[in-house]
């Protein structure tokens, strides 16, 4: 039959033996403020190198660009033990035709696989785990295993003369670069506990650590109250319980 062909074009692999060469001819740099404030809020993949060796692919979501995405990595690995945030640089690629393929998946694969690039499958862009997962032991090859949260860190924080306990709380949660999840007034309300509302604090000149943060803070606090630090997290509940691998701050 004449003036007649059928053409398939492989655009998948196409895509991906194109993205392969953008991302191993770019370099990488430094996973700092001053270079993401040019990454814009778009679709697209990464990848994070620890001291110049690949250890993440990831890729954005609908909720979140490449700048929210690699600014959460940024937090990620501050504040942690043994690790630099200066050793982690990056690279970016915006991919137009991004939601027609799957890029992260077919870029893990060709890099080598999950046992191959350290921080993949290891929780690393995992977000707050939840509280039924405090007691699960963390394994030794997750990344907050290998660098655990510094909780004796300094930090530009003091607690104002007569500040309650929950709006000092609150402040510190917001000022950690990891999770620190505290025991609230109950039945999905997102109010603080009682006994969080109605404490006021005295004064506490900065910096401290948040140990020092959480152990003034707590102090004050009626009996029942423990701070926990676990490898990648804080908890504060009303309880006196053991969890794996975790180190209690202060128990009232």
């Amino acid at each position: 039959m004449t003036g007649y062909v059928e053409f398939e074009f492989d655009l998948p692999g196409a895509l991906l033996v194109r993205l392969i060469e953008v991302l191993d001819g770019l370099g990488a740099v430094p996973l700092n403020t001053t270079n993401l404030a040019a990454i814009p809020e778009e679709q697209g993949v990464y990848q994070l190198f620890l001291d110049d060796q690949l250890v993440y692919i990831g890729k954005t979501e609908a909720d979140a660009g490449l700048h929210k995405r690699l600014s959460r990595h940024a937090r990620k690995v501050m504040h942690r033990v043994g690790l630099d945030p200066a050793r982690v640089s990056f690279k970016a690629v915006r991919v137009f035709v991004f939601t027609a393929v799957d890029l992260e998946s077919d870029l893990i694969r060709h890099y080598g696989g999950v046992k191959a690039i350290d921080w993949n499958g290891s929780g690393f862009g995992s977000n707050d785990p939840g509280r039924e997962r405090d007691t699960t032991r963390v394994d030794p090859r997750n990344f907050d295993a290998k660098f655990p949260i510094d909780i004796d860190r300094e930090m530009a924080f003091a607690i104002d003369q007569n500040e309650t306990a929950a709006s000092a709380l609150a402040r510190l949660k917001d000022a950690l670069p990891y999770t620190f999840r505290y025991q609230g007034k109950g039945g999905g309300s997102r109010k603080p506990h009682m006994d969080l509302a109605s404490v006021s604090l005295p004064a506490k000149g900065g910096p401290m650590t948040p140990r020092e943060a959480i152990k003034s803070i707590v102090s004050h606090l009626p009996g029942g109250w423990q701070a926990t630090a676990l490898p990648g997290y804080i908890i504060l509940y009303k309880e006196e319980r053991e969890y794996p691998q975790a180190e209690v701050i202060i128990s009232r």
